[in-house]
């Protein structure tokens, strides 16, 4: 039997809603479930207003379009990082600027972030790598300072929460001007490919349903609000079908028990790795005490490449499936000439030395943990 890095949980009830949605003669979008989706999240989390989206790819380039990123704009975001965060800034002409991450985790340096501010930044994008919020007081504090805006990459950040200094606990997601979520198959909640934009600043909403709705007052035709609707402004068709709308609702409806699930999988992992990752000098992941952990992945830090190299080999040996994740975005083919030539020693380790570990819903975790716990 091989275990595989990701298998996609479905509760059972996912085809019953395509059912209803495809019966109900409304499936082209933002019909009954899109809307009870939409509705879900502003409620659950405190998000303003929430627009589901084909992926979150095109929830970032939303957010691009919405903050009217133009040529020579700067943005800064990590380096390590999903090439969707930086290709809907890309696509808009604007010029990336890139930030280490921590020495304990992946996240984006927040204290090395001003020093690359200058006259021509826009934008902040803080990505929340594996569901572990970055440091968003000081973010939005040099948002504040330097009159920018910062829009969350929340992809892995489902059900995660950031406390403030002020002690609020604030849902990912909902503490940036905008944030883009992912539902793809590896996600904790899915709809195969889905995402959404959750917009915090109400200056954002009314052009938002335009830009979603391929540049057009649709959406407020619908409501009654206009007599007719017509082209006015840019935008393109981001957003997806009541069928995937409907699958999303059954993993909804399903949330909590699904959550559970993956945290009694992260807690094992850690319990039963931590010693076997002390005596091998592999770093164990790191929650800031302003963070929670939302169970998206289980991952371990190497001592270095060859390191890493040999435990994906065993475990593959072994049938089980696990992964090393980004390369490094500025020194990729398509960006290392754009880039300013910084050094990032803390992107450029996480790059050679992380590993990420099989976890989803029916993952008999044990026979990881077993096997991890032979290795050397």
């Amino acid at each position: 039997m091989t275990i595989p890095f990701n298998k996609p949980y479905l509760t059972g009830k996912e085809t019953h809603y395509i059912y209803e949605a495809v019966k109900s003669g409304k499936i082209s979008g933002n019909g009954i479930f899109t809307k009870k989706c939409q509705q879900f999240f502003e409620e659950k989390y405190g998000f303003k207003k929430v627009l589901l989206t084909t992926s979150c790819t095109d929830a970032l380039e939303m957010a691009a379009i919405l903050t009217n990123i133009e040529l020579d704009d700067e943005v800064i975001m990590p380096s390590y990082t999903f090439v969707s965060t930086a290709i809907a800034f890309v696509r808009q002409g604007a010029k990336i600027v890139f930030a280490d991450s921590y020495v304990d985790n992946p996240n984006m340096n927040a204290d090395a972030i001003e020093a690359l501010i200058t006259p021509k930044t826009k934008a902040i994008v803080p990505v929340h790598y594996a569901g572990v919020a970055c440091d968003m007081d000081k973010i939005m504090e040099l948002a504040a300072k330097y009159n920018l805006l910062v829009i969350e990459d929340a992809a892995q950040a489902i059900d995660s929460f950031y406390t403030g200094k002020d002690g609020v606990k604030r849902a990912l997601g909902s503490i940036g001007h905008l944030a883009a979520f992912s539902f793809h198959e590896t996600k904790n909640i899915i709809s195969g490919e889905g995402g959404m934009l959750t917009i915090n600043y109400e200056k954002f909403i009314h052009r938002a349903e335009i830009i979603w709705e391929k540049g057009t007052n649709r959406a407020e035709f619908f409501r009654g609000e206009v007599n007719k609707y017509a082209w006015v402004d840019t935008g393109s068709s981001f957003l997806p079908s009541e069928v995937i709308a409907a699958f999303l609702w059954a993993q909804i409806e399903n949330l909590e028990d699904i959550q559970s699930r993956r945290l009694k999988i992260w807690n094992a992992y850690f319990e039963n790795l931590k010693d076997w990752a002390l005596l091998n000098n592999i770093k164990m992941p790191a929650i800031p005490e302003y963070a929670t952990n939302n169970a998206h992945m289980f991952y371990l830090t190497c001592e270095n490449i060859e390191q890493r190299s040999a435990i994906i080999e065993n475990l593959k040996s072994n049938n089980i499936l696990a992964v090393f994740h980004y390369l490094s975005l500025h020194s990729s083919p398509f960006y290392a000439q754009k880039h300013d030539g910084r050094i990032m020693p803390e992107t450029d380790r996480y790059t050679d030395c992380l590993v990420r570990l099989p976890l989803f819903y029916e993952l008999n975790e044990d026979l990881v943990i077993n096997q991890l716990n032979k290795i050397f």
